[in-house]
């Protein structure tokens, strides 16, 4: 990666245009070849003494001891879909021998924020490392739930994401190569079943549904929990049992897949039935689970835009976590005589998940129990379901194949399971995106419209102010959609290396946002973003209006040494793109300058030193207004130095505006607006108050001005033509 700022000075069109030629690049090669270089071979399959070369069908690099095969390296990313919390790949490295055994893990990289600033990185490589000597035949038998698993408080859907890529990816490898004796095609007896073409009939009972099958449950006392626990090994959890009687109900489960349409309409009803008609797409499907008692099936951890982290469905050796979004709650059930619950709730299985409904499936799930201050301890229980024969019949046998099938991470299912991830994702982001769109659209219309906007004061100070709160609220800490200069040196560096089209499609309002901010620096410059649409410069513009309304002081910095301290942040941004030229990695970490992740992304929940310094840089602005945007900013910087390729000037100025008039000056947020009169429009975030006092006519001298005159002119024109007047009277005596 060898080049400097021309990239930056080339303008946001061809930045455009080079994210729009990129496409092509994504999913060619696998990435194993890429992360081999930070493990050692004898870490991960002990004895070995060197690496073979890649295998040609499988990516796979065989481990050898003095020239002979002993085991397989891979990745856990090149096989299955490691998606974190972050929307990014949690890349692990593992090996397994021949005999099907987990040789050796290593956690490569990941983009977990929990992990990355809250949980100690050698915390989450240990849990990794401990699944050296799992048995995949075992995990095959047991479809992947035949090991402990061993969460760490805080970081539990990274924990279970790291799981699954684990154990999946390794029976996926152990499959291809025939390891162990494990063979592509396992346990699945006698011809394949599908759905009837008429799985429909008259609704049933609740009676009639758990005697046939349809409904599935799980029933678990407080002695069964409790002893659960005390079998897990860990003290800790022994020492703090559930309290009450062991006959205590815990939890009673119950599932159903209401995508079969007889089940659907007898539990649904016909209206609510023909609601989740419309709401699944071709290929996916949908299970409805209820539970009461004391423990929640979707606990109260869970955010909009998160995961389900308690309930798990797992078909083969396939996995499938609910977001937020494939999850709808049910009032109530149609089912004559069935019970009530506290809690009925429909999850969407996605089409790309490989779901196959004529096969067994469990739903797993997590208990967790406190055993300290932060911490927890967990142990899963598993709910079985078969579809009932009755829904089912024979496949018809498929057609005989032209050409050989690629079994293994290669196989087209996999590779259309990646390409198309990032589709799943706006479709379930569809409301947010929407109302980006809406925003941005509004947005735009003001901008164009300015003149005409800013005519009344009132309505531009409220219009702002609804906006930021829109900002500050949705954007930043609903849907977490901050910007980062992370982001571009993220983009820089994939441009220069290997770019992937769908890495930056993964979070929609991250590059919606993008998208407009590339536009907008065409027209207004860098403050259309940083002005409006940042949700930490709402944050502290926000907080700085109730500073005032609170009367505490404002200070304004002598111009010297605001125009000196303006550089500041030009000089973060160009120390962390060179750092990021040696290491992304590192670049990332020191951009912990910017405190977004801390009150926008985490909300504050985090360690008390970035706390500290978050609401240190907030408490500077309640002094002075932006103070982190003015002086420190390293991705307002960044925006800052293609601005300057703005096509357009907007902002209206009088001739006399700075001379001598400096009231747009005094009252400028950011000190944009140099002594003389002239806008910076490097520093310039497009508030727009400097056109409201363009057209004041209580504060302008120019408007006054006119204001005056035009009064004068309409006072001597409705004077009457007969009338005398007062100057030439004046003007005869003298002449007398």
């Amino acid at each position: 990666m060898k080049f400097g700022l021309k990239p930056f000075t080339a303008g946001p069109l061809v930045l455009v245009v080079m994210l729009c030629g990129l496409l092509t690049n994504a999913f060619s090669e696998p990435l194993i070849g890429k992360f081999l270089k930070d493990v050692s071979v004898s870490d991960i399959v002990p004895g070995a003494d060197s690496f073979g070369a890649l295998h040609k069908d499988v990516p796979v690099v065989p481990a050898l001891k003095n020239g002979a095969v002993i085991g397989y390296v891979f990745l856990t990313s090149d096989f299955v879909t490691t998606t974190g919390y972050s929307g990014k790949p949690i890349h692990v490295v593992m090996g397994v021998d021949a005999d099907a055994k987990i040789t050796g893990v290593k956690l490569v990289k990941h983009s977990e924020p929990i992990v990355l600033i809250g949980i100690p990185d050698a915390k989450i490589q240990a849990v990794t490392e401990g699944y050296a000597g799992v048995d995949l035949i075992k995990e095959a038998e047991a479809t992947g739930s035949a090991h402990d698993l061993d969460i760490v408080s805080g970081a539990t859907v990274t924990i279970m994401v790291i799981d699954d890529s684990i154990v999946r990816a390794g029976l996926k490898v152990a499959r291809s190569l025939g390891l162990g004796g494990l063979t592509a095609e396992v346990g699945n007896a006698g011809p394949s079943m599908v759905l009837k073409s008429d799985a429909g009939g008259a609704p049933v009972d609740w009676a009639t549904l758990t005697g046939n099958g349809s409904v599935r449950s799980l029933v678990l006392d407080v002695g069964q929990i409790n002893d659960a626990f005390a079998e897990s090994g860990d003290p800790r959890a022994a020492k703090r049992p559930e309290k009450g009687e062991a006959s205590d109900g815990f939890i009673d489960m119950q599932m159903a897949l209401v995508s079969v349409p007889a089940i659907g309409r007898s539990l649904l009803g016909d209206a609510e039935y023909g609601n989740l008609v419309e709401w699944l797409e071709d290929g996916e499907h949908a299970i409805l689970v209820a539970g009461r008692a004391r423990y929640s099936f979707k606990g109260s951890g869970y955010v909009r835009g998160g995961i389900f982290d308690r309930i798990q469905l797992i078909q083969g050796d396939a996995s499938v976590r609910f977001f937020d979004h494939q999850h709808r709650r049910l009032a109530r059930m149609a089912a004559a005589g069935a019970p009530s619950y506290t809690e009925m709730d429909l999850f969407k299985i996605p089409a790309d998940a490989g779901f196959d409904p004529a096969q067994p499936f469990r739903l797993q799930l997590l208990v967790q129990r406190a055993v300290g201050a932060i911490d927890k301890a967990f142990i899963t229980f598993d709910l079985g379901y078969r579809t009932p024969d009755i829904y089912l019949q024979a496949a018809e046998p498929p057609p005989q194949a032209t050409t050989p099938q690629v079994s293994g991470p290669l196989a087209a299912s996999d590779t259309q399971e990646l390409t198309h991830l990032w589709r799943r994702i706006w479709e379930q982001k569809t409301v947010e995106i929407v109302a980006l769109g809406l925003a941005i659209v509004i947005l735009t219309g003001v901008f164009f419209f300015q003149i005409q906007v800013t005519r009344s004061a009132q309505f531009t100070f409220w219009f702002r102010i609804g906006f930021l709160v829109f900002t500050l609220v949705f954007l930043g800490w609903y849907a977490n959609a901050q910007l980062s200069v992370v982001n571009i040196l993220a983009f820089f560096s994939a441009v220069m290396t290997k770019f992937s089209w769908s890495a930056f499609l993964m979070d929609p309002l991250v590059f919606l946002l993008w998208f407009s901010v590339a536009a907008s620096l065409l027209f207004w410059g860098r403050g259309v973003f940083c002005g409006w649409l940042c949700p930490f410069g709402a944050l502290q513009e926000l907080t700085n209006r109730l500073a005032k309304l609170a009367r505490i002081p404002q200070i304004t910095v002598p111009w010297g040494l605001h125009e000196r301290l303006w550089p500041v942040k030009y000089m973060i941004f160009l120390g962390l793109f060179g750092l990021s030229l040696y290491s992304l990695e590192m670049a990332e970490r020191y951009a912990e300058i910017e405190p977004f992740k801390t009150a926008i992304i985490l909300k504050f929940q985090r360690g008390w030193p970035y706390v500290l310094f978050a609401v240190t840089l907030l408490g500077a602005g309640l002094f002075i207004e932006r103070f982190y945007c003015r002086y420190l900013c390293p991705l307002g910087a960044a925006l800052a130095i293609p601005a300057r390729m703005r096509m357009f000037d907007w902002l209206k100025r009088y001739r006399e505006c700075g001379d001598p008039c400096k009231r747009c000056a005094s009252e400028c947020m950011v000190q944009a607006i140099h002594p003389e009169g002239h806008i910076n429009p490097n520093e310039c975030h497009q508030c727009l108050h400097c056109q409201v006092l363009y057209q004041s006519v209580a504060k302008c001298p120019v408007c006054i001005k006119k204001v005056a005159k035009r009064a004068e002119t309409e006072r001597l024109r409705n004077l009457k033509p007969n009338s005398p007047r007062p100057r030439p009277q004046a003007a005869a005596n003298p002449a007398k």
